[in-house]
């Protein structure tokens, strides 16, 4: 069946240029026609709510902030843009020695290598940099808008990644 609403026309006939009139009790009947064809909706299904991240934007800022500062403590700068350095385990030990704060950077970076080179590249200039969108969108030489909707979308993909790598922990 068509997806387009056929309805009747009568032609009148007096006029030189003959333009199309709808008549009412067609119409309607065309519409009835039209809704008993119709498939008849289901009942709306209950499915699980699908899981996000969004709420937990600001734990991951704060935790990359501390990977900034543990980063400088550590003698590194962050390195974002970099190449990836490779580590078998993570661990989600608080960080109180030297080499737990190595392990904590180690870790995050192997996270943050997990997002695309833009994703990366945003995240730095405005979480770690501290850039505004318009400030990070003119050094990154895209629009304002593009920071604005890939940022929380980067910063979702990178939670995701932490959670898997239980470098932060959600509460159930």
């Amino acid at each position: 069946m068509s997806a387009a609403l056929q309805l009747p026309l009568v032609w009148a006939g007096q006029t030189r240029n003959p333009q199309p009139v709808l008549q009412p009790q067609l119409l309607a009947s065309a519409v009835h026609r039209i809704r008993k064809q119709l498939p008849k909706s289901e009942p709306a299904v209950e499915t699980e709510p699908v899981a996000t991240y969004a709420f937990y934007r600001k734990h991951t800022e704060n935790l990359l902030r501390r990977y900034l500062y543990a980063s400088t403590q550590v003698g590194r700068s962050p390195n974002l843009l970099g190449e990836s350095v490779g580590r078998g385990w993570v661990s989600s030990r608080r960080v109180r020695t030297f080499e737990d704060a190595l392990i904590f950077v180690l870790d995050v970076e192997r996270c943050l290598q997990r997002l695309t080179t833009l994703d990366r590249q945003i995240v730095s200039r405005v979480i770690l940099q501290e850039y505004t969108h318009a400030e990070a969108a003119d050094l990154l030489r895209i629009g304002v808008r593009t920071v604005a909707n890939k940022l929380p979308q980067a910063i979702d993909r990178l939670t995701e990644a932490l959670v898997q790598a239980d470098l932060l922990v959600l509460p159930d």
